[in-house]
């Protein structure tokens, strides 16, 4: 399912316009530098192909002949390489394999182009005559161009050899005509074709291997049966092998259809264009959900609202894959298949289950994936959110089911030890528990704001506790430190051993502020609610005391309306 829905897409791509990607026989490559040679194969200049970023230069991204995979054996590439195969140097101090390399490279293209008629053709075959690879280290550059890889340019030219009409002619026949392998049939198409025996390198999942991982690889033989051999074991077709490489190459190097949650690379697509393609990774990408485009603030307003604006097809399907580097190959984390309207549904539903007062205008109301992955490990270690937890929170909001109570555990964790409790933290505990109430009937709803007439014991103690630090404020303006940093894990863990104290303690502070009256009236009224201080609360308890503290603080803040607003 995966990878014909990987064939779809590129299908799909491929007659787009507006979506450069490499056709069948081509694959897209780190390309540094370009020989620019003259009709005589003479070397003109060494053209850096690299683009500036910040103090650094990175590759550009060329679309050249397909390479063979990247192993131990010698095997050159058509037309484009790397120092060692192009110009026959390399610094590893192996001389005899640099010129083996130099040779494949050099007898590859007498046969591929020896009786061609094409200018560029004729230039490349005159420069691999004549080049010495001594003359290397004298070329400009050379430090930097070590290891690089290479593309040939005729001088005057604005294209590359290999993009010239003809060259592209003489290696779309050379593929159609070399030695194919075993057929069979391919489990993705139905035909009988060519079995790809290796499938390209898939590149871009962050901590995988740089030059390349696999998605379908039986590189032992406890993984094969039948006496089949590597990727035979689940057949393939050449082309299609081909095709949902470079499609999950595309999606994993694009900025709009990928995301990082945790450790898994997340990319995303749909079956037809659809604005909900890009509306994703904006609301779950690390630059955070933003109202600034308006047509994104329309979606996730209607959305949350439950509704789907009018000029999107709710019936278009969509396609979440979540990959995690496991050595030389690829992990699936996550596999989800639905549609636009599905998938709308359920953002909304989870920005519903995190709404909540903010404590300032530049909280986000749309939080973002990472903002809550954040708030569950500490931001000043290099350490961060559990691994596992980012793809169990995509599967929770996806499939519409509880959040993994790890969230809520980290969170509770965080703010014990912090003695921190911001808007994120007080959004994501409300966020588990309504869900958990409305899933499981358990626990207590959560409002938004400040909820007077909730009796709920952890909620009053969490206000009272807020109250009492309110008090202490008042009466020690400017205080380093308050009852919260002392007091907060012990007052949400075990009431009864913490709450008498710290009510003596609020009478000395109630009669040294001048606002002392107030607080007073305050606990009085949380206060008469409480038939006892509960010996322990469990982590459910913990989170809705922490609402309650939050909800009372934002309402010692709360701006008074005025006239106007009032009758609005």
């Amino acid at each position: 399912m995966i990878l014909q829905s990987l064939c779809s897409y590129y299908d799909r791509i491929t007659e787009s316009p507006n979506i450069a990607i490499a056709t069948e026989g081509f694959s897209s490559e780190k390309i540094h530098f370009a020989l620019v040679i003259d009709k005589t194969g003479k070397l003109v200049q060494v053209l850096d192909l690299r683009d500036t970023k910040g103090k650094k230069k990175v590759f550009k991204s060329v679309v050249v002949p397909q390479g063979p995979k990247k192993s131990v054996q010698i095997a050159a590439g058509f037309l484009w390489g790397n120092t060692c195969y192009v110009l026959g140097a390399d610094d590893k101090g192996k001389p005899e394999r640099t010129a083996e390399c130099h040779e494949a490279f050099n007898e590859l293209h007498k046969n591929l182009l020896g009786t061609s008629g094409d200018t560029g053709a004729k230039a490349v075959l005159e420069f691999l005559a004549s080049w010495k690879p001594e003359s290397a280290p004298c070329l400009s550059d050379w430090d930097e161009m070590l290891k690089s890889n290479l593309v040939f340019q005729l001088d005057g030219d604005k294209c590359f050899v290999h993009e010239r009409p003809e060259i592209k002619k003489i290696w779309l026949t050379y593929l159609a005509t070399a030695k194919k392998g075993e057929t069979g049939m391919c489990l993705v198409s139905g035909e009988v074709a060519p079995i790809a025996r290796l499938h390209p390198a898939i590149k871009g999942v962050r901590d995988a291997q740089s030059s390349g991982a696999a998605l379908v690889s039986f590189n032992l033989d406890a993984f094969c049966s039948y006496d089949k051999s590597q990727n035979f074991n689940a057949p393939v077709s050449e082309s299609r092998a081909s095709a949902y490489t470079k499609a999950l190459n595309h999606l994993l190097a694009s900025n709009s259809n990928k995301i990082q949650i945790g450790d898994a690379t997340t990319v995303f697509w749909t079956e037809r264009d659809s604005p909900v393609e890009g509306f994703f990774g904006m609301i779950l990408d690390p630059r955070d959900a933003s109202a600034e485009d308006k047509e994104l603030a329309v979606f996730l307003e209607s959305v949350r609202e439950g509704k789907l604006p009018r000029n999107i097809d709710g019936a278009v399907k969509f396609y979440i894959l979540g990959l995690s580097p496991n050595a030389s190959r690829l992990s699936v984390r996550f596999w989800h298949v639905s549609t636009v309207k599905d998938i709308s549904e359920k953002l909304g539903q989870h920005f519903r289950d995190l709404s909540m007062v903010r404590s300032f205008d530049s909280d986000p109301e749309y939080p973002g994936m990472w903002r809550l992955l954040r708030e569950t490990s500490n931001q000043k270690s290099k350490d961060g959110p559990p691994p596992l937890l980012g793809g169990a929170v995509v599967q929770s909001i996806l499939n519409g089911i509880p959040y993994p109570q790890t969230l809520l555990s980290a969170v509770i964790g965080r703010i014990r030890a912090e003695q921190n409790i911001n808007y994120m933290r007080a959004a994501i505990i409300k966020a588990v528990l309504v869900r958990k109430k409305r899933i499981f009937n358990q626990g207590m709803e959560v409002s938004m704001a400040l909820d007077k007439e909730n009796k709920n014991i952890a909620y009053l103690l969490g206000r009272l506790f807020a109250v009492l630090e309110k008090a202490q404020q008042d009466a020690i303006p400017g205080a380093n430190t308050t009852i919260k940093d002392r007091f907060y894990g012990s007052a949400s863990a075990t009431p009864r051993v913490v709450f008498p104290q710290l009510l003596r303690l609020a009478q000395h502070h109630i009669q040294k502020a001048e606002y002392g009256k107030v607080r007073d009236k305050q606990i009085e009224e949380i206060v008469c609610h409480i038939q006892e201080f509960p010996a322990h609360m469990g982590l459910d308890e913990q989170g809705i005391f922490a609402i309650g503290y939050y909800h009372q603080r934002q309402d010692f803040f709360k701006k008074t309306p005025t006239n106007n607003e009032k009758e609005n």
